[in-house]
This record gives structure tokens, sequence and C-alpha cells, in this order.
């Protein structure tokens, strides 16, 4: 990253374009939601701000503190907001910037060659939704400072100090008339942090939580990588089985923009694309993705090809040959970028396209030829792929089949619905035949469909396609959602809009569960994308008083009830609450499920299935590469990093079933 200062940061750089108002109004539209990922927005704006003077050389420190009172305040060492009146609006910069909307270094072409943020909105969008903002500027020796209130000037900017340090400190306080929920999550602005570190080598950025008034009890962390992306591919891979040791990195300046690419592959068949412009991660690629995966695909084919790797019998290697197993960053930093959406996910540039293909094709021959040993382990990785892809589709193809000419019913298996209304229709995957019967017996057969499984399912993290789908329980599966599988899933004809896991609340029924959600995650991302996936979750515990009846769910929740039933002796004479002196003392009788065919059908309808009662957890994924790295630790093949994760947390688990 370039050291050099940058000149001609001045009121002039700043362009005015319109007001605040609409933002109060229509938060949506500039943060994407009111939720907590809405809320959390508002950090990664202010960052923004810090690490566009960091990309431009100035300032190579950034501090994010969470504070007492919901509050957060982001503090940089870059050139300071300017405070001198701005010509256009004649009132101080830096009101300027913080109370109208598209003001900023962005527009004019003069502040900023390269930014992020919300299309130069952000600082202002941060102002108009905060009931409390203090502004404080280290410039030229001295400290000026203004505060605002849910984007209204409080008072002028002055000058309140002297200093001989230079940057920007923002604090906030967001409105709760706009957010519902104001609870600051630290590991979610931890990894937003690891990132922007990862994507800006060489800057320093801290987290520190002051929210415990106790200095010592602060909580701290901190991140600097001088490998940046390339670090961040070795991250991704840790505890992976490698197939080239040697990390492929090329940064390189194209069409007007710099252009960072770092892949490596490894043993999993799960691939991972992660692409960034200016620093916003692009979730939905973008023509930079694109470029990408065109001079990949091709520079793999040419390497086989002129080496012979390739037979004439076999086809070249196809794009989904090529990326499997495949860990990819892709950077770019552009002047004029084009997002499609408001909050960024897809980048538009067509000379996006054009730069990446043209720098990896060159920067990834060269690779191959300077490392012989990883390119022919990389194309056999590849013929490996396309192998498994052709068995994979014809094992598909033959599943689809059967479900086609059995009218996706299953015999014996499946108990359907009457509704073909796939959004008001349920299907319940249930752990065993008994409870399976159970359930066939107490649901609503207008919309509550029931597929018993029999036993542990095949675990999908160590299988590939073809063989996972020689499993008769996930054929049972894929042909009862009726929606296909992997790529090739259509969610129009998905069968049914809730699909609820339902297994015993034991070790064996946590693990069943799991499974099925590796399944789901691995092959069905839609499904939960779309919030279609359960897991239910049927009582602990029937606790009766006379003819009071209630049932708990967790321990927590059991002691609440005794409390209620038996005021505070329930603990006094320190009983076993489960015991017949228990019972005799208090007069309250407990009954534990260990399983779900321990339940009637009626008692499992009343608790479990009946939407007036029962309680369901919707599976979501808010984090998915938090999620992925899970996956593969648990589900994976490699022992070390599970051994190590179930070292770390044994002495965390309560009431285990052995």
């Amino acid at each position: 990253m370039a050291k050099k200062k940058e000149q001609g940061y001045t009121a002039k750089s700043i362009q005015v374009l319109e007001g605040l108002e609409p933002v109060r109004k229509r938060p949506g539209m500039y943060i994407g939601g009111t939720s907590k990922e809405g809320l959390h927005h508002l950090v990664w704006e202010v960052v923004a701000n810090s690490i566009d003077e960091a990309m431009t050389g100035n300032g190579e420190y950034i501090e994010v503190q969470i504070l007492p009172g919901n509050q957060i305040s982001v503090i940089d060492e870059g050139r300071g907001i300017p405070v001198e009146k701005h010509h256009q609006t004649k009132v101080s910069t830096l009101e300027t910037v913080l109370t109208r909307l598209h003001a900023g270094g962005k527009f004019g072409g003069e502040g900023y060659k390269v930014s992020g943020g919300l299309h130069g909105v952000g600082v202002s969008v941060v102002n108009a939704l905060s009931i409390w903002t203090k502004a404080e500027v280290y410039q030229k020796g001295n400290i000026w400072a203004q505060e605002y209130s849910r984007g209204e000037v409080k008072a002028p900017v002055k000058k309140v100090g002297n200093t001989d340090r230079h940057g920007t400190t923002i604090t906030f306080e967001p409105d709760p008339e706009i957010f519902p929920e104001i609870e600051w999550n630290w590991d979610k602005i931890a990894d937003y942090l690891r990132k922007q570190a990862y994507l800006t080598k060489g800057v320093h950025l801290k987290l520190i939580d002051k929210r415990n008034k106790r200095e010592e009890m602060h909580k701290k962390i901190g991140f600097c990588f001088d490998g940046g992306i390339k670090s961040y591919v070795k991250h991704l891979n840790k505890g992976k089985e490698l197939i080239n040791e040697n990390i492929f990195y090329v940064e390189k300046q194209a069409n007007d923009m710099l252009v960072e690419v770092s892949l490596q592959y490894h043993m999993s068949m799960k691939d991972k694309i992660i692409s960034f412009a200016n620093n916003i991660n692009t979730t939905e690629g973008g023509m930079h993705e694109t470029g990408f995966r065109t001079a990949l695909t091709r520079s793999i084919n040419d390497y086989a090809n002129k080496n012979n790797f390739l037979k004439e019998k076999d086809a070249n290697f196809t794009a989904d040959d090529v990326k499997e197993g495949l860990t990819a960053i892709i950077s770019v930093k552009l002047g004029e970028p084009q997002f499609e959406g408001q909050t960024k996910t897809k980048l538009g540039n067509s000379e996006a396209r054009t730069a990446v293909n043209s720098v990896l094709t060159e920067a990834f021959a060269d690779y191959f030829d300077d490392n012989p040993q990883d390119a022919k382990a990389i194309i056999n990785r590849c013929l490996l792929s396309s192998k498994a892809r052709l068995a994979a589709k014809a094992a598909k193809e033959a599943v689809v089949r059967k479900g086609a000419m059995e009218g996706m019913t299953l015999p014996g298996k499946l108990a359907d619905c009457s509704s073909r209304d796939a959004s008001k229709s349920e299907l319940f995957i249930v752990e065993g035949d008994s409870a399976g019967g159970s359930a066939k017996q107490g649901r609503d057969r207008q919309f509550q469909a029931i597929l018993p499984l029999r036993g542990k399912i095949l675990n999908v993290e160590r299988a590939r396609l073809d063989r996972m789908l020689s499993s008769q329980e996930i054929k049972n599966i894929v042909i009862a959602l009726g929606a296909g599988i992997g790529s090739e899933m259509n969610l129009e004809k998905l069968r049914y809009h809730r699909i609820v896991i339902m297994t015993d609340a034991d070790v064996d029924g946590s693990h069943i569960r799991t499974l099925l959600l590796t399944l789901f995650y691995r092959h069905f991302e839609g499904l939960i994308e779309n919030g279609y996936v359960y897991a239910a979750q049927p009582p602990l515990y029937a606790i009766k008083k006379g003819k009071q009846l209630h049932y708990a769910y967790d321990e927590e929740q059991k002691e609440a009830i005794l409390k209620k039933m038996t005021g505070e002796n329930s603990g006094l004479k320190g009983l076993n609450d489960e015991s017949l002196e228990f019972k005799k003392a208090t007069g309250v009788s407990i009954q534990r499920y260990k399983g779900l065919g321990e339940m009637n059908p009626s008692l499992l309808w009343e608790t479990t299935m009946n939407p007036e009662n029962r309680t369901m957890n919707q599976i979501t994924i808010e984090d998915a590469q938090k999620a992925d790295e899970l996956f593969d630790v648990l589900m994976g093949s490699e022992v070390a990093p599970r051994k190590k994760f179930i070292q770390a947390h044994a002495k965390s688990v309560q009431n285990l079933d052995v």
C-alpha cells in the first residue's frame, strides 16, 4: 500500500447533492434494514471512512471501542475531516459531511481515488439514525468538535483544545426509535475487522469492549496482516489437507484498478470463493468473480492440454471441476465502482472482468511454470473432480427419474399430506419408526407429512454426491422434497415450505439433527437461506401438580415452573426434584421424556406438532463463513481440528447422556 500523503483534501473536495430527510423515513434503503444486521452496518460505514484514509496512505491504526450506553467510537489517524467553511453550504465542512446526504470526498475525485461505504453517504446516514453523535477532528494542532442528535446539529463546530495528533473520532449511539434491539455483538465486529485487516495489509485494527467499567476487565483484540489476502487464504485453509503447498498470490494494476488474487486447493469437496470490491464483501459476486472463474478454467485447461495431462478421451475441465476444493480471495480496488443494490452485494463494472481475467491468466501461467509439482497436484485434483462430477450426474439423474416415475411418493415411508399448496405444507423428518408411527397418527393430515428415518444418515461432509445418493434415506429425502439437489435445485418445485427436523432430545438425537443439517447446508443451502428449515423442540419434562400441567423444554424452564408451583421451597430440602420424596413433599410430579417414541400421538401433537402450542427453531445462516468453518471442523475428515475443538469446549457441556 502506498505510504505517500495525498494532497488537495480541502473544502473544495466535498460536493453536496441533497439533504438527510429520507434516511429516517426509509432506513432500509440505506443500511438494508433495522435488524441487528442493519445496526452493525452503522459500524461498518464509519470504519469504511477510516479504511479509505488508510488506503490513501494516511494512518495505519484504527480503533473501534464498544462503550457503555450502546455507544460506539471509531478512532483513526488519518488527515481529519476538513473543518473550514464549505464553499457550497457556507457552514463548516465537518458539519456538511455529517448532516448532508451525498456529501463527501468520494464524489469530487480529489479526496479519494478508492473508497468503500454506502456510495459516500455512510457517516451522514449513521448520524441520521443515531440519537446522539459526536465528531472530533484532530488537525493542524487543534481539536475541533461538534455534536448532533438524529442528524440535527446541536451547536456549531468549535475548537475545544490543542493536540499533536491527527485524525478523526466518530462516536454515536443508535436511535431506539429506529432499531428495535440495540446490542453490539463482539464476535460480529471482530470478524468484520479481521477481514478488513486482511484486505488492507499493514494496517492495524483494534477492538476494545469498554462496557465493563473496570479497565482491567476490558476485552481487547487486534489484527494486522502483512501477508494480506494470502494470509486470509492460509487462515481459511487451516487444518485442511492441502493440494498445493505454495499459495498462489498476485497483486497488479490493470485497467486503472488494483487487482489482488490469492488461492489454494485442498481435498475437501466444498469450494470457498470470496470476493471484495473496495473492501466491500460482494456476496453475490459480479464481474470480478466472472473474470476470475473464466481465467482459472482456461488457464488450467491450457496447462493440462499442453503437458498431456488430458487424454483424447477426456473432455476439458468445466468451471465446476476446477472450483472443487478451491479457496480463493479476489479483491479489486477501483475509482468508480458500480454496485447493484444499495447494500452492494454485486459488482457491475465490466472492466473489472477484463482486468481480473488478464492479471490472473498471466500470473497463473507463471505460477504453474515456477511450481510444476503444485501444478501437477492441482491438475490431478481437477481430474478427480471431473470423474466424480460425471458419476454424481448419473446418480442424480437416476434419483430424479425415480421420483418422477413414482409420482414423488414413497410407499411405506412417506405419509404425505392432502394439501398441494407448498406454502401451507409441512414435512416432518422424524427419527425412528416408533416416533414416525406416533407422528403419523397425531398429525393433521391436511397439511403435515411425515418421513421417518431409520438410524443415522450418511455424513455427507465426507462423501461425494454419487456415494451420498446411494443412501436410501437420503434418496427418500431428495424425492420427498421434489426440488432436486445441489446446483440444479429448483425451489419452485419444492413440495413443502416448512421442513421440520424432529429428533429425540438426547445425544443420539442431536447427532442425527447435525447430520441432517450438514446435508441441508451442503446440498440444499437454498432451503436454509429461504427460511424453510426448522428444528422441532419436543419438551424435556412434563410437570404436574393437581390439575396443573406444564411442559418444560430445558432445565431453566423446568426450574422456573417448579419455583412457581412450589414457591421458594423447591430446593429447600435438598431433594432430587424427580424423586418420589420430592413428589410427596411438594405434590409435584415430574416426567422426563427421553425420546419421541415415549409420547403417544395426542401428546406428540399437543406439545411438538400443533402450530398453536409448539416451539420450533428456524435454522438460519447468520454468518455462512463461520458455519462453513464449524462444519469443516466437526464433520470433516481431519481429526486434529475436531479433537482440539472438543478439548476446548468439553467443560461447557451440560447434562450429557452417556
